[in-house]
């Protein structure tokens, strides 16, 4: 399975964000989108889930379907969640209203367990949680639905070093039956964890060698091509 990107693009105002994008993701990789703060990585993962409404262009699957919302999982920098609910109460009321997809209602502690949150803070309101316990449910919600596509804005950087170990392992684990792009400003995730380079600059994007990931001159040709965005 593949997503084939076509012309995508996205102004605002006179300012062109993403200029004609044309890329394939497959599944059973992980992609790191690099990119400067404010080159468009949140807007790109906006139109592709169609937060954001693109001005041209098309996102399909390799069969010729276009992506629907309900295909993508999308895990957002500043988690968005009722905070008037405990945690336990939030995740029974998404499970529930989810239940025509067959997730599992039963069993709500096995849910916590997998992203080893707490008994204690499963009772909770989620309004008590700090950042990364709150980025730990909604991926939690997001990794319940296995989407067919998952998008991940800056999604470790909340998380103390065991937790960010632990969701670096559920995210290799997952790979295999999504497309994952995860946006990130640290390159050494990108080094751990993905099997593709991609950098946004100047409104395109660019597809980097994955033989060069691990090689030691990398960091160096990605500060390369990101200096050049910000002097232009």
């Amino acid at each position: 399975m593949k997503m084939i990107i076509k012309d995508l693009s996205k102004a605002f105002d006179k300012v062109i964000v993403l200029n004609s994008i044309n890329m394939e993701f497959e599944k059973g990789k992980i992609y790191a989108l690099l990119g400067r703060n404010g080159c468009g990585k949140t807007t790109f993962f906006n139109c592709l889930s169609q937060d954001l409404t693109k001005d041209r262009g098309s996102v399909q699957f390799d069969d010729g379907t276009d992506i629907q919302p309900s295909d993508i999982g999308y895990v957002y920098t500043n988690p968005m969640l009722p905070e008037f609910l405990t945690g336990y109460e939030f995740l029974k009321f998404f499970l529930e209203i989810n239940a025509d997809r067959g997730f599992d209602v039963k069993d709500i502690d096995a849910h916590f367990e997998t992203i080893q949150i707490n008994k204690d803070d499963r009772d909770k309101l989620i309004k008590t949680y700090s950042h990364g316990m709150r980025n730990k449910l909604q991926m939690l919600c997001v990794i319940i639905q296995q989407p067919k596509i998952l998008l991940l804005d800056e999604p470790l950087t909340s998380f103390d070093v065991v937790a960010s170990i632990e969701m670096k392992q559920q995210l290799v684990a997952l790979k295999e039956n999504t497309i994952m792009i995860l946006s990130t400003h640290i390159l050494q995730i990108a080094k751990e964890i993905c099997d593709e380079v991609v950098v946004l600059h100047h409104g395109s994007m660019e597809l980097i060698d994955s033989t060069k990931l691990h090689n030691d001159d990398f960091e160096t040709e990605i500060l390369e091509i990101l200096r050049e965005d910000h002097e232009q």
